[in-house]
This record gives structure tokens, sequence and C-alpha cells, in this order.
């Protein structure tokens, strides 16, 4: 009995004593109006009154006050002694439940009820008002009246249900653990106060589920009055029946809850029927327990109740089946109105909202996913735990206790703890029960089946029993009737168990199935005799018989899922299977109290998993259900609740049941479901959802979203699958299984276990972060095979733990890393890994940090560092251990030689690292150990006791003790023991506090220590301390140099000389870092005076020191005097660095370089810098960038410039700041002669370069400056006084028209050799003619060049040329008809030959026709080019007439595509026409026919690449018969057309001048061979390339070539031959010996390519062609043996001009024999052998054979092999070819032409570069760029699909820059994003980024 019920005996007084030091507690938090009446029961009471009215009494004397009240009753009479505690109680607020109980039945509160209901407490003398007094009294009759009906209610329930029980429930037997629970912030705590407690067991505050917050369910209810208490568990826990036996223990006076209260018990399940609203007294008397009584019985209970809420417990059983959702109030409401009907949900809301009977006892039952929804309201929450082995043991021996078999249930106690299934059920209580049930049908079916049967009596007795128990886990009792029935063995009575593990169903699948089996085999009216039923072993064929009883029970299970229904009224339930249903146990029965208060009968499964079991038979099994609804069933359910979960009474087990219904062990069963009526088999049916399933399943293996949760619940679906595939994929993704804050069971780990042996040798990890698990689990756990990573990370995890888990260790044979970390691991659970660790051989990584091993658990894991030699890592970091522990472990290196480092970060980080033995055995050299001691408190004490413990290690590599506090002392002892310790990279001391005093301490190592090569220290913050051995440092030229850097340390000059003093004499000292000190000028001049010692410097580093002006003229003077010191870098103020030459030779033609950039310079500081750098006597380089350099600044430079005699370069980049201060620069080329170049450019790059001797010539460019009137004035007179240039660049100088016109108005008094550039000035159509004019003005212009497009070109152009042609090209200027007049009268008083380029200028054909009439021509001649995009067509042929009727002095005229080209010469006959591919059309020609009449001399007639069809060719005919000296005709066509030829044939024949034809692209026909032939012998040129014919008629052709003596040109390109054609053209080769040019490019065979004899054929009939000039061969294919051959005929060909033989597979011996050939035809002129495989021996050959060949030109041997050996032999070559124009090196096999790139700088008229698909980088392209200058007629480069970076493009857009003739440099596909190139673009309009 609880502790709060109390004998009626108990003396008053003595209570009132022993509770006076809580009363007192209580009665001080009153307010003063209820401790003035509780004072005034005194009779001496009024001194009190009068203080209380006067102020608020102190603290102190209310205490006073109360003590005295308390004392004078404790001694006064009992019966005024029991009045003070009844007032008290009724007046007093937050009274403990049980200390109110105990005070009210002690003053007689129960036994004179009666009594007090008329009277008051003291007999009419009570000082209490009445109305104070009767406050609870009036009720309290009727009150136990109620409260004997509900317990006798409560009583009979429990009889009722304890009828079926198998064994006693007992309180002090159900484990609970308990869960943090989250109370609002506003809600008030009812929760009693700590006095109250007594001597109770605490509430435990541990994490859920750890094994040390289990306390017994009657321990949790203990301490609830007043409280919300929460008690969650699985369906099938037991929670109802708990409920109930808790209210037959109050009916009893017994338990947690005192007999004083009113115990309520409701079910959720009862309150969804209550669909009106209801008042607290409907609920009470129409819903709980009836009274039959009065109303005014009722209202006088209701008030009693809501006058005394805490008298009363409430018990709200199964919210998980409720269909409503509670409310939660945020904030404190008003209380609601009792009488007031409310919904239900409201009604429970308020109660647990205390809106509703504040103070109340509340316990609420539901399921864990459904607790999120009461937190806020639950002071206290506590889970169920399932039953552990001995409980499932206890209840299997309770349940076969009384069968005649004494052996049966110890066989099924094994059979069931031997299964993973079973037991994970039978930790349900109500499935523990249906276990049993399933088990003894399965042992006794397992028997002889003629001697075994199941008697109908006593199998229908248990079903029924069965189906009348609730859902809430009320397990079943089969007391053992009938079992005199069962079939025994004659020999010695006992039954033979011969069932075995193998024949238990393997998944929770086949567990149901088999449940539902035996459920039906039990039925007493089975079909059939008993032998047919007992000789059907398997589920399927019982399924059979029962198939339409099974289709209503699916259906039914179905649609309550769909429904979320879980009970069922009768009319849902055919009577026939409810029956049958009732029998075999499938269905219970549940009475429900409906709304008028009548009970009636509803039905539920016997339990939800067998609810949803069946609805998933359903589901495989019937149409009814689509595929939609089985995949919106289908998900993975996760064991994390959230609040936006949704809320569903069933358990989320649908889709298991679907997993293992997929199987192929269940095909079988479900087709027996799957049949109809008739017969017909449904299996297809069944085994198209199975493989639905199994693909939804597949799916969600390859999901990479699921949490931890739901990879497990995805690994018991593919257990229940029993798929291993799946398994397989579900691991092929995931090498690591991570489980985070899950609880975890047995049946768990037998889930992964499937999976995870699915992975094979490949292994795999498990991770269990904060999951509680049993240790069973760990039993279960060497299931999974092929674990390589193990990993435990929870506090809930311990010693025992550690214990258990290192029992099994040994069973993970291929583990590989086991991690135990933040867990609650002692030394005494490391004493037990440490044991089982050398059993587990092949570990190689140890994680035990975040323990609390201190220092002897961490001794107890290094001890086993010698056995394990697999080791890498271990981790022991946040144990709580010392300094010892680290000493322990550096004392472990010298015994095991694999320890790699020993690192210890204070008390957080301490980890060990061990090298492979395969490295010690190997003959890699093994890396010396580390150690790192970081954030260590040392003592001068602890540093030796570490330095001798260092002593005794091995060679360590790096000691780092940073973090740690250094003082002198310290210091001194470690450089005293540092000897001693073999280090060998370095010593890190960073963040070690260390001073000045310390640094010159340790600066004193490069002197004194040998070893020490590099010391580096940095005070300020973050302190760094670093002490370099040999073996530490980077490679350097020299071994011996040392290094100091002491920057950032806040050096003063007095302490650079300690430093010095310290640092003694270190002559191999060659890098010292001094920066960020402040030792400034001062300072400065210390270091200056100590240069001459340090013999070795190299470098010195004076940055961040302060140092001013005066310091930069030390330094200027420094440079001067000082030989080594040959650099001096000074930067933004702060960074000074010089650098050192070791070689002390005075050598006046070093280098020397002064740099000062970043800096504000005055003028008298420019002064004076300059006059300090006229004493240096060695070439010198002074750098000025970055300066923002003044007028007067400049001006001073250039006065002290002509004594600088040395200077070789002068840098102003980014200095100049004006016009006026680049004009004073300018100067210098007045000033001093030795200027070779001037290029400037304000705010960018500026330079001015110098030569030792006077300059012949410079060059100039001034940019981006404004120069106009008094500046271009200034300009022009300093350029007439300066020297001889080469160039001139003022481009975008703002000069406009007027500016270039006085420009080029003094051009002649300018000497200038090659170009001026005046792009980008703003000029119009004025400012063209202006720089035309020069033309004719100036004799040494050769040539001007202008743009007004985008580009804004402008070009002069000089030649020193006696005899030139004068160039004016005019693109993109959109002329007017009147520019054409003014640039007419300046061609036509040109006094030189011109050639005249238009292209893009909006012409009109009008204009070009007047200006075409106005060109007076001379004897000189005029070249013409106009391109107008118009110029097509009809407009061409109208255009071309025009000109001829308008001029007489054209010589020849062309339009090519949409170009006019005519030739001028006075007083001369037009000669040639020509109209080719303008898109020209037959018909259109005749308008030419009179023009062509009038020209009598025209000696040419082209007109290819057009479609002249049969008008054409008539055009043709009547023309041809009036051109006598017409000599050469071209019609070649794109498009094949017979009728051409046909119609010309006897045409041609008649024109018996003609010497040249061009038929090529024709279609010849028999009939035009054999006419056209006739005329063969006349010809000298024919092509007849890509012609069509028939076989006949090219052999004709082909035969008629032999006839053809005086041919001197054959193109036969692309032409098909049969066999007899090609011997016929050789035969014609050999009669032909006047060819010059032979092109027999592509020529293929019926059969395909040439084949080899073909060519050899056609090859050797040419032996005789001595006259050959030019030959293509192209794509011959001719290999080795056809170059053979060629080569023999080389010799004699001594005028080639043109070599083409690319695809002709040439082999490099082949090649180099080739070019040894070649050396021969010394007039060769162009080389093609591209798409060969010629390689470096060919490139070498090359360098020796093309520079003999001096007339080369074009150059082509792309898509080779060369290398880049060849490459370099190939730069050899090209430098010695200076007529070069052309070169392509496209995709020759190396990306290293640089070399190829340098030589294109001895090639002056080089054009065209193609560099393409070679891969070459940004090298290639800065070496492009440096020769582009160089080459000024380059006007083409290629680099696309190269490796060229943002970096290389820039440089070629600098060099650009003095590249005014190159046109176009392509650079797609490198390494320059689109933005990139857009930028680049945008500044230079001549670079490509694209594809055309």
């Amino acid at each position: 009995m609880d502790e709060e019920v109390f004998p009626d005996a108990e003396n008053v007084n003595s209570v009132l004593a022993q509770e006076s030091s809580e009363l007192l507690h209580i009665l001080s938090g009153q307010s003063p109006v209820v401790i003035m009446k509780l004072c005034q029961m005194m009779p001496s009471y009024a001194g009190w009154d009068i203080n209380l009215a006067s102020s608020i009494p102190p603290a102190a004397a209310v205490t006073e006050h109360i003590k005295a009240v308390l004392e004078y009753f404790r001694v006064a009479k009992a019966e005024d002694c029991r009045n003070f505690l009844q007032s008290m109680c009724i007046l007093c607020e937050n009274i403990p439940m049980h200390l109110e109980s105990r005070l009210m039945s002690v003053a007689g509160y129960e036994n004179s009820a009666c009594e007090h209901s008329s009277s008051s407490v003291t007999g009419g003398k009570s000082s209490s008002p009445p109305s104070e007094q009767l406050v609870k009294r009036p009720r309290i009759d009727y009150w136990p009246q109620y409260k004997a009906a509900v317990m006798l209610f409560q009583k009979r329930r429990w009889e009722r249900l304890s009828e079926r029980l198998v064994s006693e429930v007992q309180l002090e037997n159900v484990w609970v653990s308990l869960r943090t629970a989250n109370r609002g912030r506003d809600r008030p705590d009812q929760t009693p106060g700590s006095a109250d407690k007594g001597g109770r067991t605490p509430e435990p505050d541990g994490d859920y589920g750890a094994m040390d917050s289990r306390v017994t369910l009657e321990t949790f209810l203990q301490g609830c009055a007043g409280k919300v208490t929460v008690l969650v568990g699985p369906a099938g826990s037991g929670k109802t029946l708990l409920m109930s036996c808790l209210g037959q223990h109050w009916a009893q006076g017994l338990g947690p809850v005192p007999s004083s209260y009113l115990f309520v018990l409701l079910e959720f399940r009862q309150l969804n029927l209550r669909s009106q609203p209801l008042s607290l007294s409907d609920l009470l008397f129409r819903h709980y327990v009836p009274m039959k009584e009065g109303d005014h019985k009722k209202e006088a209970i209701v008030d009693y109740l809501l006058s005394n809420p805490e008298q009363s417990c409430w018990v709200l059983d199964g919210y998980d089946e409720f269909h409503s959702k509670l409310t939660k109030q945020e904030v404190q409401r008003e209380l609601l109105d009792p009488e007031r009907p409310l919904p239900v949900a409201d009604l429970i809301s308020g109660l647990l909202n205390r809106q509703l009977l504040p103070g109340c006892t509340v316990m609420v039952t539901c399921r864990v996913r459904d607790v999120i929804d009461l937190e806020g309201v639950s002071d206290k929450v506590g889970q169920l735990l399932g039953w552990g082995c001995h409980e499932i043991k206890e209840y299997v021996d309770n349940f076969f206790r009384g069968k005649a078999d004494s052996a049966l249930g110890m066989h099924a106690a094994e059979l069931l703890l031997s299964s993973q299934h079973l037991l994970a059920m039978s930790s349900l209580p109500a499935l523990c029960n249906i276990c049993c049930i399933c088990l003894e049908h399965l042992l006794l079916e397992s028997r002889d089946p003629g001697r075994t049967a199941i008697p109908k009596e006593r199998g229908s007795e248990t079903r029924r029993k069965a189906g009348e128990k609730e859902d809430k886990g009320v397990q079943s009792e089969d007391p053992g009737e009938g079992s005199e029935d069962m079939m025994m063995d004659g020999t010695n009575g006992r039954a033979q168990l011969l069932l075995t593990q193998a024949q238990i169903p393997s998944t929770l699948t086949q567990v149901y199935l088999t449940v539902l089996g035996s459920f039906l085999y039990s039925d007493p009216d089975t079909r059939g005799s008993n032998d047919e039923l007992i000789t059907t072993r398997l589920p399927q064929s019982i399924l059979g018989q029962y198939r339409s009883e099974l289709c209503e029970l699916t259906q039914l299970a179905w649609k309550g899922l769909e429904d979320g229904k879980i009970l069922f009224m009768e009319e849902d339930i055919s009577q026939d299977v409810l029956k049958f249903s009732i029998r075999t146990g499938l269905i219970s029965q549940v009475e429900l109290r409906r709304e008028d208060g009548m009970l009636v009968n509803s039905y539920c499964f016997t339990h939800l998993t067998l609810q949803e079991f069946l609805a998933a038979l359903r589901v495989m099994t019937s149409a009814d259900v689509s595929d939609t609804q089985l995949k919106k069933r289908f998900s993975l359910r996760t064991r994390w609740t959230t609040k936006s979960d949704q809320r569903t009474v069933f358990t989320d087990s649908l889709h298991l049941f679907l997993c293992g219904l997929a199987s192929p062990q269940c095909t079988s069963a479900l087709v027996q479901l799957a049949r109809t009526p008739g017969g017909k088999g449904g299996q297809s049916w069944v085994q198209r959802r199975q493989s639905l399933v199994l693909k939804l399943l597949k799916n969600l293996c390859h999901s990479n979203t699921l949490t931890g949760p739901k990879i497990l619940e995805l690994c018991h679906c593919v257990q229940e699958s029993q798929d291993h595939q799946l398994a397989k994929q579900v691991v092929g993704t995931r090498p690591t299984l991570e489980l985070r804050n899950i609880r975890l069971l047995p049946n768990d780990i037998d889930a992964l276990a499937f999976v995870v042996n699915s992975v094979g040798d490949n292994g795999i990890g498990l991770d269990f972060g904060a999951c509680s698990m049993e240790l069973e689990c760990l039993d279960v756990l060497p299931r999974c095979q092929y674990i390589q990573h193990l990993s435990f990370r929870s506090r809930k995890y311990d010693d025992k733990f550690a214990e258990k888990l290192s029992s099994i260790l040994p069973k993970f044979t291929n583990l590989r890393k086991l991690e135990f970390c933040g867990a609650s691991l002692t030394a005494t659970g490391a004493t037990s890994l440490a044991s089982a660790l050398p059993s587990c051989p092949g570990i190689t990584e140890l994680n035990l940090s975040d323990n609390h091993l201190k220092d002897g658990g961490i001794k107890h894991i290094a001890d086993i560092f010698t056995k394990q030699p697999r080791l890498v890592l271990v981790k022991l970091g946040r144990n709580n251990s010392s300094l010892e522990a680290v000493d322990y472990l550096i004392g472990k290196m010298s015994l095991c030689l694999n320890i790699q480092q020993v690192h210890a970060d204070g008390r957080k980080e301490l980890s060990v690292t061990f090298s492979q033995n395969s490295d010690l055995h190997s003959h890699k050299k093994k890396s010396e150990p580390t150690i790192s001691l970081l954030n260590q408190k040392w003592s001068k004490a602890d540093m030796q006791k570490l330095a001798k413990s260092l002593a005794h290690c091995p060679a360590l590599s790096v000691l780092n003790m940073s973090g740690s506090h250094l003082d002198v002392e310290t210091l001194k002892t470690l450089t005293q023991y540092l000897p001693e310790i073999n280090v060998t990279k370095k010593i890190i001391a960073n963040d070690s506090c260390l001073t000045v005093e310390g640094l010159v301490i340790l600066t004193a190592l490069l002197s004194d220590c040998p070893a020490v090569v590099e010391l580096h220290i940095r005070l300020q913050s973050p302190v760094q301390v670093s002490i370099v051995f040999s073996g530490g440092r980077q490679k350097t030229a020299n071994e011996e140099s040392k290094l100091l850097c002491l920057s950032w340390c806040g050096l003063l000059p007095s302490h650079l000389e300690r430093v010095w003093r310290s640092l003694g004499t270190s002559p191999d000292l060659t890098l010292l870092d001094l920066s960020s000190n402040c030792f400034g000028n001062k300072g400065l001049r210390k270091l200056l005076d100590v240069l001459p010692g340090l013999s070795s410097i190299q470098e010195i580093n004076a940055s961040n020191n302060g140092i001013g002006m005066e310091g930069v003229l030390m330094l200027a003077g420094a440079l001067c005097s000082h030989n080594n010191l040959t650099q001096i870098h000074i930067s933004d103020g702060d960074s000074v660095i010089l650098k050192f030459c070791p070689d002390k030779r005075e050598d006046k033609q070093q280098q020397k370089i002064f740099r000062i950039n970043n800096n504000k310079l005055l003028p008298s500081n420019i002064t004076t810098l300059c006059r300090r750098l006229v004493q240096c006597r060695s070439l010198l380089e002074l750098d000025l960038s970055h300066c923002s350099l003044t007028d007067k600044a400049i001006d001073n430079l250039m006065k002290v410039l002509p004594k600088m005699t040395s200077l070789q370069r002068l840098n102003v980049s980014h200095s100049i700041t004006s016009t006026t201060g680049a004009l004073v620069l300018i100067r210098c080329l007045t000033v001093s002669q030795q200027v070779t170049s001037v290029e400037l450019r304000p705010q960018t790059e500026s330079f001015i370069q110098f030569d030792s001797l006077k300059a012949e010539q410079a060059s100039c460019r001034l940019t981006h400056c404004s120069l106009k009137g008094d500046n271009l004035e200034r300009l022009l007179q300093i350029l007439q006084q300066g020297p001889q240039l080469s160039d001139l660049d003022l481009s975008s100088n703002q000069m406009e028209d007027e500016g270039v016109k006085h420009f080029v108005d003094s051009l002649q008094q300018h000497k200038i050799t090659s170009y001026v550039n005046l792009s980008k000035n703003g000029l119009t159509q004025q400012g063209l003619l202006d720089v035309a004019n020069t033309l004719c003005t100036f004799d040494n212009v050769s040539g001007v060049e202008v743009s007004l497009g985008a580009e804004e070109r402008c070009l002069i152009w000089f030649t020193q040329h006696e005899s030139f042609v004068k160039t004016l090209s005019i693109r993109d200027s959109s002329l007017e008809r009147d520019h054409l007049v003014r640039l007419a009268e300046i061609l036509s008083i040109c006094p030189s030959p011109t050639k005249l380029e238009f292209k893009n200028n909006s012409l009109q054909s009008d204009w070009i026709e007047d200006f075409v009439k106005l060109l007076n021509s001379s004897q000189r001649g005029f070249s013409i080019n106009i391109e107008e995009h118009w110029i097509r067509s009809e407009e061409a042929v109208s255009l071309l007439c025009r000109c001829l009727d308008l001029s007489s002095n054209i010589h020849t005229i062309r339009v090519h595509h949409n170009t006019l080209h005519l030739s001028l010469m006075k007083s001369t006959e037009v000669t040639s026409i020509s109209l080719t591919d303008c898109a020209v059309e037959g018909y259109q020609l005749a308008s030419m026919k009179s023009i062509i009449l009038r020209c009598p001399l025209l000696t040419e007639l082209d007109f290819s690449l057009n479609s002249l069809g049969i008008e054409g060719a008539e055009f043709l005919c009547s023309v041809l018969p009036s051109l006598p000296n017409l000599t050469s005709l071209s019609i070649g066509s794109k498009e094949a057309s017979v009728t051409v030829v046909e119609k010309l044939s006897e045409a041609l024949l008649q024109a018996t001048s003609i010497q040249c034809l061009n038929l090529s692209g024709h279609m010849i026909s028999d009939t035009a061979a054999q006419i056209m032939t006739k005329m063969w012998p006349c010809l000298r040129s024919l092509n007849l390339s890509h012609c069509e014919w028939s076989a006949s008629g090219g052999l004709q052709l082909i035969k008629a070539l032999g006839e053809c003596v005086s041919l001197e040109g054959l193109c036969l390109d692309c032409l098909r031959l049969n066999e007899e054609s090609r011997m016929c053209l050789a035969q014609a080769l050999r009669k032909i010996k006047s060819i010059r040019s032979l092109k027999l490019n592509k020529i293929d065979t019926a059969m395909g390519p040439l084949q080899a004899d073909s060519v050899l054929d056609l090859l050797a009939a040419m032996e005789g062609l001595t006259r050959m000039q030019e030959i293509e061969l192209e794509g011959w294919r001719m290999a080795d043996r056809g170059i053979e051959e060629l080569t023999r005929l080389l010799p004699v060909w001594t005028e080639l001009r043109k070599i083409s033989l690319s695809k002709n597979l040439i082999s490099d011996q082949s090649g180099d024999m080739l070019l040894e050939a070649l050396n021969s035809c010394t007039h060769l002129e162009e080389l093609y052998l591209p798409s060969n495989s010629l390689g470096d021996l060919t490139a070498a050959r090359m360098a020796l054979v093309l520079p003999s060949l001096t007339y080369i030109t074009v150059l082509d041997i792309s898509e080779n092999r060369i290398g880049y050996e060849g490459s370099v032999s190939l730069s050899k070559a090209i430098m010695c070819m200076n007529n070069l124009t052309k070169i392509y090196l496209t995709s020759v096999g190396t990306p290293e032409l640089c070399a190829v790139a340098a030589s294109l700088a001895h090639c002056p008229l080089i054009q065209d570069v193609g560099l393409g698909w070679n891969n070459c980088g940004d090298k290639v392209a800065v070496e492009l760029a440096r020769v582009m200058p160089l080459c000024q007629k380059l006007t083409r480069l290629d680099l696309e699909s190269n490796a060229v970076s943002v970096s290389g493009a820039e440089a070629l857009v600098r060099a650009l820059q003095s590249c005014p003739a190159l046109e176009l440099i392509r650079l797609w596909r490198n390494k320059v994003s689109p933005g990139e190139a857009q930028r680049l673009s945008l500044r230079e309009r001549r670079l490509n980024f694209s594809s055309t």
C-alpha cells in the first residue's frame, strides 16, 4: 500500500509535530490574508492583526508568527488541532497531495463527514466564518457513494479481464524507461515541492533508453500527484491492461493512486463515439459510470470535484486511437466552464492544459510517435520496455504449464528464443501470446500426423477466449483443459518433439503466414476429416480451403486500413465470417458504450499487425487494390517522430508484409487466395504484384537521401523479401551504414546482418551513434560478417557494454577500424577491450577518445601496441589524462618502432600514429616519427623531464611544442639539452609567449649549434617559432647556407645590436628577414654597417620598418658602393628587399636594379635619388612604376638623365599622370643619343630603353594622351629634333581630323622608316582623304590603310626602296560619291603604280562606275579591288558591262564572289573577262554579248562556278566564233551537267585558238567526248577535275591525252578511273614530255584508293617529265614504296616549284629519304606534307636540307608526329628560310614549340602562321608575343585548340600594339573563360575566340 494511506488511530498532535517543518515552508508562501485567518484561531491574535493592518510585516516576523501558531496547536487539544488542520487544508494553496491526504485523514475528514456537514469545526466557537468552513463540506456525503460505485466498476472490470490472464500482473515487475518531458514555459507547475517527495525514489534524468534509467512502473507512478504523466508503448505492450490493473489496485486501497481519489478511466476508442458536446457531468455520469440518483446528487459530486480537483485521477487510455487531435495552449488561458457542453477533444485538452480541474492528476497512454502531441503539457514521460528473455521464458512456461507433455513448453521456449522474429514479436505481451499459439500448433503438427491432433474443444475454447480479449495487450490463458486428449507416444508417454530451428519461419511475414494457418487449423468446424487436415502441413493449403472467408476478412482489413478504422460493427461483417473469425480467434469482441449509454458489441482483429498482414494479403491477391494505391502505401517508416507526422492508429507494418509476400516462398500461398472461385489460377497476377513491390524496393535501395532510421527499415524490408541482390544494392552505395538516435533491438541487428552479409569481401562499416541497445543486441551483432568498421558513440555505452563487446570482438575477422568514443568507458572497460583486441590482428584504427580512461586506461591500451602489428592510428583524446600518460606513450616509442607520431593537445587530443610493417621492410627510407605536445604547461623541471624522455627516443623528424608558455629559464633548459635530442627536421613552438630575451637566446643556436640551419621567429600574435635542422629545409643550391627570420618581433635599433652579438660570426647566413619590426632609418644604418661581415648573404628583407626617404637614399648609396648588392626593391613605402650576388668581382657589365614602386616621390626626391644613382658604374635599371610622378618630378628626372650613362632601362609604368609629363619624357629622344625605344602611355605600361652606345634609330609609341593644339605642336617639335624613327605610334590620342591633317602635313620633316600608326583618333571621311593624300605628296609613303569602322584603323607605311607599288586600302568607311571623286583625283596624280582596295564601304553601283570613269590611268596602271555584298548575280553582270562601257583603259576585269577586280592601263584593250563563283545564271549573260563582241583582242573568258545551263552554253556558242584571239576558256561547274558540254562541243571544235580549257565538274557524254578529243592535241592546259563520264567515254578522253604533245598543265583531281583508264593515263604521261604542272589529287579506282602497283605504275610513267614545276599527288597513300619511286624522279625535276603529298602514309624514314631527294630541287617554293607520319628524323633532315632551298615560301607539315627534338630541328631550318611567308604546323604532335616560335624572328616576310591543335601553353604564347613585333608583315596567327590561358592571351594583346599589320589571332578552344574572352575581345578586336 502507498505510504499516503495512514491508519485511523494515528494521533493528530503527533502528525502536526512530524510535519511542522514542511508546513512552515508551505505556510510561508501563503498570502497575508490566509496567514492572518489561521493566526486568528489562536486566543491571542490581536497584536498580529494590528501589525498586519498597519503595514506589510517583514518576512522574519511572518515566520516567527507561523512558528508560534504551529507550536500552539502542537500541544493544543486534539479537537482544536483537528479544526486547525481542516481550516488550513481549506484555505491554503499548493499543499502536496500526499500531505493533504494525511492531514485530512488524521483530522477526521472522512470519519466525521456527516458531522462536519452540519456543524462547524469548533462546535460553534470557531472564529472562521461559516462560509469559509463550508467550502468543501456539503458535497462530501455523495462523494464516497460515487467513489464506491466506481470502485465496484473497476473491480468487476478487472475480474472480467483477469479470468483470461496467463500470469499475474504486478506493477513492480513492469519496467519503464524515463524520457525527458518538454513542459510549456507558461503552464503552471503542479509538481509537488521537494519536501513533498519525502523518501521516494527520485525521478531519473537519464537519456532515453539508457540502461540505468530503468525504473518499475510502480516507482514511475509515485510522485505523479497533480501532474500530467504520459506512459507510452507500442501496440500490444499492455497499456490498457496496466491501467485497468491500476484501477483495481486503487479500488482495493493499494497502489500509487490514493483511495481518497476519484479514479476515472476513459478510453479514447470509446470517446470516439461521442459526437455530441459533453459537459463534465455528462462525461462522468453518462459516459463513465452512470448514476441513477437525482440531478442534485450529480451536481453535488461535480461541485465537490470542482472544489477539490486534486482529489481526482484521470486516466486517458489509448490516445493513439483518438480520431481528433488535442490542442495545446501556448499561454495560460482562462478556466473552462465545466457546465458548458464541449467537444470531447476540447474537454480532454482542458484537462491537460489545466483549464479544467486544475491540480488534478492526469495519466495518458499512447504510442511513442504520439507523445509529440503532448509536448508542453506533460510533466513526466515514461516508455514501457518490452519483455526480455527472462519475462518471455516465464510467460511461455506459464502458457504451456499443465500440458500433457512437460517438454512441450521447454522446447517452445528454446525455439522462440532462437528465432529473432518470434523473439522480437514476443517482447510485446499480446504478440507473445500469439507466438505461443503458433508454436503450440507447430510443435503438435511436428509429431506423427497419424497420432497428433489439436482437439476441437480445446482449440475452440482457446480461440474463443483469445477473441474475447481487448486489443491492448491482454494475454489469454489456456487453463489446460482437454489436454488428456493429446495423442501420446506409447513407449514412455512423452511426445516426440520433431520440430527444428530450420522449420521455424525465417521472416516476419512467414511467421504471420504460419500464425494465420495455426488460427485456421484450430477451427472446430473445419471442413473435411481431421486426418485430411492434419496431413496438410503447408499454410497455403489451408488458405485455399478458407479462401472465401479470408477474402472477406482481407477486404475488411484493407478497408479499415484505408479508413483508419480498427473497430468494426456487426453490420460491417457477414454473420458467417464473423462467427468464423471469433471461432478461430482472428477477431476479438469489444464492448462499447453508445451515446445513449447502452453497451453494444464491436469487433477488432486480435492485433493491429494481424489486420495489417491481412490487408497486405488483400493488396497482393486482389485487383480491387490498384498499383497506385499500393505505391501510395509503400513507404519506409522512420523512428524519429516530428510534429508534421500524420497520426495513424496502425503500426506501419504494411510495407514489411508486402516485401515479405513478394518473396518466392510466399508465391504459392498467395496464388491460393488469388485463384478465382472457378478454379482459374491467379499466378500471373500475383507475380506481377510481387514484381511491382520488388521494383519499388529496388528504387529505395538506390536512393541516397535515406536517413538512418529509414535505412534500418529498408534492411528489414530487404530481409523480408529474402532477395540477396537487393541487399547488395543497399550496401553498394553506402560504404558505412550510419544509425543515429534509434532504439535498436536484436531483430534490427538481425536485419542489418542479412543486408551486410551480402557485401562479401568488399567490407562495410556500422556506425551506431546515440543508439539505445540492450546487451542482447551485441549477441546478435557477430552475425554481421565482413564488418571492417565498427563505431559506437554514446554516453549510454559504459564498461559493461565494453565488456560485452570484448567478448564478441574476436568474431569480427575482417574488422579494421573500431571506434568507442563519446562514451562512458573507464580504465575497467579499457582493460576488457585491451584483452580482446589482440585477438583482432586486422585492426588498423582504434578510437577511444572522449571517455573516462584517465592515465591508467591509456596505459592499458598502450600496452597492446606491440601486439597489434597492423595498427595505423589510435585516438585517446579527451580522457582526463595528464602528462604522465603522454610520457608513457613516448616511452613506448623505443619499444614499438613503428610509432610514427605521438600527438597531444593539452587535455583534449591524444593520438598515436603508426607506420605499416610493410613500410619498415621496404627499400623506401622510413620517415622519422614526430611528437606534438601542444598547449602544455611547462616548468623548468618539466622541460628537463621531457628532454630526458626525448633523449631515449629514436630520431624525431618534428617536435612540436606550440601553445606552451616558454619563459627564459625554460628556453635555456631546452637549448642546453638540444644537442642530446635527435631531431632531423624542425622544432616548432608557436604561440609560446616568447619575449625578445628568448629571441636572443634562440638566435645563438645558428652559430652555437651546427645542426640548426634555419630559425624563424615571430613575437607578435600569432607567435611563431620554428627551429629548422638540415633535414627539414627545402632543397637549395648551397646546403651549408643558413636562414634567420625575425619578422614581426618589434625589434628596435638597440635590439639589433644584441641580435648581432648573439648571432656572432655566422659566415653561412644567406637569408636575413627582419621585416615588420620597428628599427627605422637608424636601424637600417646599423644593418648596412654589418653588410661586409655577411659574406654569404643573398637576400635581406627589411620591409615594414618605418624606413623613410633618408633610408631610401642610404640604400641607393649602398647599391652603388657594395659590389655584391645587385637589387633593391622598395614598394608601397613598406616593402624593402635587398638582393645580393655572391660574385664579388668588379664587373661593370653586371646588371643592377633599383626599383621603387607605389611610392609618392616629390620632385626633390627624384633629383636626390638620381644624383645618388649617377655614381653607379654597373649597368642599371631604374624602376619608378606606380609612383604618380608630377610634371615637375619628370622634369627633374630629365635633367639628371643624361648623366646616368650606365642606365639601361627606365620604367615609369603607371606613373605618368598627364600628357604634359609624357611629352617631357619624349624629350629623352633629344637629350640622350642612347635611347632605343620610348613607349609612353599614361596610367599604364611606360618605359624607355637605352643602349650603351649611340642608337642608329629609335622606336616611339605615345598613346592615350590628348594631342591637341599646343601638345601636338610640342610633340612635332620634339620629333623634328630627335633621331630617325623606325616606327611612330600615335594611336588613341584624340587627334581627330584637324590634328591628323596637321601631323601629315609635317610628315616630310620627320625621319620615319617603317610606319606611323594614327588609329583610334576619331577620324572622319575628311581625315581619311587627308591621310590618303600622302600617297601622292610623299614619295616614300608606300601604303595607307584606313578603316572608320569599329576597329578605327589608320596606318601610313613607308619604304626605302626606289621602285614599289603604292597601296590604298579603305574598309568600313561609308564613303559617299564626293569622297570617291576626291580619291580619284588623288590616285590620278600618284607617281607610282597604285593598288586600290575598297571593302564594305557602302558604295553604290553608279558611284563605282563614275569612279572608274574618272580614273586617269597612265602607263603605270592601276589595280582596283572593290568588295560589296551586293555585287552578285545580275548586279555583278550589270556592273561589269557598265565599267567596260565607261572606261577604255580596262585591261582585265573580273568579278569573283562579291568582289570586282579591275586592271587599268592607258590605251589598251580588254584581254580578260571573268565572272567566277558569283551566282550568275546562264540567261543573265545575254546582256554581255554586245560588250564581248566589241573585244576582239579578248584572250581569256572565265565563267567558272556559276550555273550556266543551256542558256549559258548557247551564249558561249554565239560569241566564241567572234573571238579569234581567245586562248583560255574556263567553264568549271559546281553541279554536274551534261547539256553544257554537249552544247559547246561543236563550238569548241571550231574555236581553234583555245589552248587552255577548264571543264571541271561537268558530266561529259560519250558524244561530247568523241567530239572534244579532236581538239585535245591543240591544248596546252586541260582541267578535267571532278568530271563524270561513262567508262567508254572516259577511256576515250584519257587515250586522247596521249596526243597532247604540247600539254603543259594537266589537272585530273578526284577522278574515278578503271584499270584500263589508269593504264591509258600512264601511257599518256609517258608521251607528254612537255608537262610542267600535274595535279592528280585523290584519284580513285573503281575498287577504291589506288593500289600499290597502280601507284608505282603511274609514278614510273612520270620519269620523262623533266620540265616538271608543280606536282600534286594528295591522297595516293603511296607509302614507303611509292616514296622510294618518287625520290628516284625528284633529282630530274630541277625546275620543281611546288610539291604536295598530303595523306600519303609517308613514314618518318621515307620522309627523311624524300627530303634528301628534294635537295636537288633548288627552285622549290612550296612544300606540302600534311597528314602523314613524319617524325623527328624527317625534321632533323629538314634542318639540313631546307636552308639550301632558299626560295621556299610555304611549308605545311601539319598533322604529323613530330616530337620535341623534331621541333628543335625544325626551328633550326626555319631560321634559314628568309623568304618564308606561310608555315602550317597544325597538330604536329608536340606542345613544345617555343623554339619554333622563336625562329620566326628570322623570317621577315612571314604572313601566315598556323600552330593550332598542339596543346601549346602560355610559354609558346609569350614567345610568339616577343617575336610578333619583329614580323612586320605577319597578318594571321592561328592558335586555336591549345592550352593558352588568360596570361598568354594578355601577352599577345600587349604585343599586338606593336603589330599594326596583324589582322587576326585565332584563340578558339583555349583555356580562356567566356567572360575573359569577351573582355579581351573588347580590348583588342583582332583576337578571335569563336569557331569561325
